[in-house]
């Protein structure tokens, strides 16, 4: 069986509770090294997942010539840079979203990567959700009609002390904006997913509650070129959380009091009936997954760096940039 040799760069809340797993995990990978700027947690991270190798730079790492591919777990501000440089030195990049800070920054990760003939992937891993394709295949069908509304509320309470690791999210130049950046992008990448090219972006975008450089709150409503209308709500600023996503179309509709879980109720002509399609143990398992067959088998990506620009686009259009 084929291997794929990874390094971890970033070695965070995600890294550890979902990627470096995975990374340990799968039969076709092996996790080679990490990078943690601390040495101490950078072996300590090492020998928890089995890495042979750490280093204290992302720089270091990139000159193993034992790595073939990088994931990218750092702030989104250092994407870009990380990104072009992995390319540089012929390893394939699967990076955390968002993609980048902006377009111009997608660009020059997706040239770089296709001058030096790597592999640019983006994590949005709810792409691989079961319920993810339910959807589709459910609209397809006809059951519910033609899409008229689209419905998604992503809500949690952040309020971080500065000293919290990721307190760097409130920091505008580090992150690029608030929840809609952060989390908001993978309800982006969703939606154009399942209903394909946008026509129409308008938005609010604002601090309710908290004073801040990035939103606490925003609202983004999208028209598609199919003809459906979305209203996108994201806040950090509430304390009872949500993740809800709900379709009405012309003959019925489709509800999913929480998207993680993969539940679902369907309401059409025929009826209503209940089904659930949770994701993976590990959400990001299929995603690495993807990208390993894409790599060894020499395909195309599910979610490449093409879609992470796509999304990157959105944003810009929802924030006015």
């Amino acid at each position: 069986m084929k291997t794929l040799k990874w390094g971890l760069i970033g070695c965070g809340d995600i890294a550890q509770r979902r990627v470096a797993p995975a990374l340990r995990d799968l039969p076709n990978c092996e996790l080679v090294a990490v990078t943690r700027s601390r040495s101490n947690l950078a072996e300590s991270f090492a020998n928890q997942f089995g890495a042979k190798k750490w280093y204290t730079t992302w720089q270091d790492l990139l000159a193993d010539r034992d790595i073939d591919a990088v994931y990218i777990a750092t702030p989104v501000h250092l994407h870009a840079a990380q990104t072009i440089s992995a390319a540089e030195a012929g390893k394939h990049v699967l990076c955390e979203k968002p993609m980048a800070m902006n377009v111009k920054e997608c660009n020059e990760m997706i040239a770089a990567c296709r001058t030096n003939n790597v592999k640019l992937g983006v994590a949005y891993y709810r792409h691989f959700y079961p319920v993810v394709e339910r959807i589709k295949t459910v609209i397809n069908s006809g059951e519910i009609g033609k899409p008229v509304l689209v419905q998604i509320c992503a809500f949690e309470w952040f309020d971080p002390e500065p000293n919290h690791p990721r307190y760097w999210l409130l920091k505008k130049e580090l992150a690029g904006g608030g929840p809609m950046m952060d989390f908001g992008c993978h309800r982006v990448e969703l939606l154009v997913n399942v209903f394909g090219p946008v026509k129409h972006v308008t938005s609010i975008v604002s601090n309710v509650v908290f004073d801040r450089e990035v939103e606490d709150t925003a609202v983004a409503l999208i028209q598609f070129e199919s003809g459906p209308c979305a209203v996108l709500s994201v806040t950090h600023a509430v304390s009872e959380p949500r993740d809800t996503l709900n379709v009405v179309g012309t003959h019925g509709s489709i509800t999913i009091p929480v998207l993680n879980l993969g539940g679902m109720r369907i309401k059409s002509r025929t009826g209503e009936r209940a089904e659930s399609h949770p994701p993976a143990t590990n959400v990001h398992q299929p995603l690495i997954e993807d990208f390993v067959d894409a790599v060894l088998g020499g395909r195309e990506l599910r979610v490449s760096g093409e879609i992470g620009r796509v999304v990157a686009g959105i944003e810009e259009a929802i924030y006015g940039t």
